[in-house]
């Protein structure tokens, strides 16, 4: 990170015609950064935006559009949804992942995604710049930056918005000023969606106290009645929605959203820790993503063995903040990722869940790997693996060595 004060500027500089790859998204940030960099800097500027999930064809082909009009060289869309569970989300599920047992990690998990596949452009195209629209005050400009030191080193990274140390206001003023039209009113409400996920922002997350209302929630309520529905999992992966199967867990997942968003399930407020060390406040909505966890859970407690669970809980938790803050490359994460696979092994079977509005429960599961099997015995009545007997001399050599501790103890030191 930058050791400017908080009134210092970065000096951005003149591109004389020099290729740079922009993260584009269309909105206002990286709009500002086409017509500044093309502009006033003389960029050849290329862009490229990743889906990760958030976006229509219609809205890409609007992004597309607008890019263009702008004055960008190229435009790039990536269609990564497959990528993205296939590298990192798939890992979240074998890990039940919740940053602080509630945030499904929806955004920072997609712009590692993102950031790995604009590092790639920029090698394709041989670009000797890279531009992102962050600012100085998130997450992001620490996600964004990290990766490209260590995948494009020695290509010079480039961040308009926090070099300039921007308003909105400023931006809005440059672009009309440029004879740029687009929708500058900002919307009460900002909204990033993505397959694991949809966060929001707006004055209530601003502060330590505030829910956000009904209508800032960008999927609404529409399902009264209650409804059963039946995921099943094959290795740990989401294959099938009520019997209807899927080429890829990542359609399942927008299957099962379909179902469930509508009851307003998965809506919470993650309080977090960011990166660079202040504390924020998030809205989210994940119906598919909060189903999933909870049921993959379920089916895992009843096929793993208590010491795989155990060691599972501590490896995914290491595993879920070293990715929220970037460090998706660290070959650790690779070594924690080959665990979490092989701990998969025997979670298949099939899950039941109850979906109600703002709620939701897990019924049971049945599979054929279920260690709860009734011939090995039934908890709390009766037993077919062992008898009484056994459980007498299991007891006593169990608690052997604290016995011998107290007996030792007992005898070298005296009472008070």
């Amino acid at each position: 990170m930058s050791n400017q004060t908080s009134n210092e500027q970065v000096t951005i500089p003149a591109g004389e015609g020099k290729k740079i790859v922009l993260g584009f998204s269309g909105g206002l940030d990286t709009s500002y950064c086409v017509k500044y960099l093309t502009e006033d800097k003389g960029y050849e500027v290329h862009s490229i935006i990743v889906n990760t999930g958030g976006f229509t064809e219609e809205e890409l082909q609007q992004v597309e559009a607008h890019a263009y009009k702008l004055g960008v060289k190229t435009h790039t869309t990536v269609n990564a949804v497959k990528s993205y569970y296939d590298s990192i989300i798939k890992y979240l599920i074998y890990g039940n992942v919740l940053k602080n047992n509630t945030y499904p990690l929806s955004v920072s998990a997609e712009r590692l995604s993102q950031a790995l596949h604009i590092a790639e452009h920029v090698k394709k195209l041989d670009a000797k710049a890279v531009a992102h629209g962050s600012t100085g005050a998130g997450n992001d400009q620490v996600r964004f930056d990290m990766i490209f030191h260590i995948m494009i080193p020695g290509v010079e990274i480039i961040t308009p918005i926090r070099d300039l140390k921007l308003s909105r206001e400023q931006e809005i003023a440059y672009l009309k000023e440029k004879g740029v039209a687009m929708n500058f009113e900002k919307a009460a409400y900002s909204i990033n969606k993505g397959l694991w996920g949809t966060s929001v922002g707006g004055k209530e997350t601003l502060h330590s106290k505030g829910i956000l209302p009904e209508e800032a929630w960008p999927t609404q309520v529409t399902k009264k009645d209650s409804e059963e529905v039946k995921l099943g999992f094959e290795k740990g992966e989401l294959k099938s929605v009520n019997d209807q199967s899927f080429d890829h867990p990542s359609k399942a997942i927008q299957y099962l959203q379909s179902i469930a968003g509508a009851y307003g399930i998965g809506r919470d407020i993650h309080v977090g820790d960011t990166i660079i060390g202040i504390k924020g406040r998030v809205g989210f909505e994940a119906a598919a993503p909060m189903v999933i966890l909870k049921a993959h859970h379920a089916l895992e407690k009843h096929v793993l063995t208590k010491w795989q669970l155990n060691w599972k809980d501590q490896l995914a938790q290491f595993y879920g903040n070293w990715l929220h803050e970037g460090q998706i490359l660290d070959p650790v994460m690779r070594d924690i990722e080959a665990y979490l696979t092989n701990s998969q092994a025997t979670v298949t079977g099939d899950v039941f869940v109850q979906l109600q509005p703002y709620r939701f429960q897990i019924i049971g599961i049945d599979s054929k790997y279920d260690l709860m099997s009734a011939k090995f015995g039934k908890y709390g009545e009766m037993n077919t693996g062992f008898t009484g007997q056994d459980v007498r001399g299991f007891s006593k050599i169990f608690g052997n060595q604290t016995s011998i501790y107290y007996s030792v103890k007992e005898e070298n030191i005296p009472n008070p």
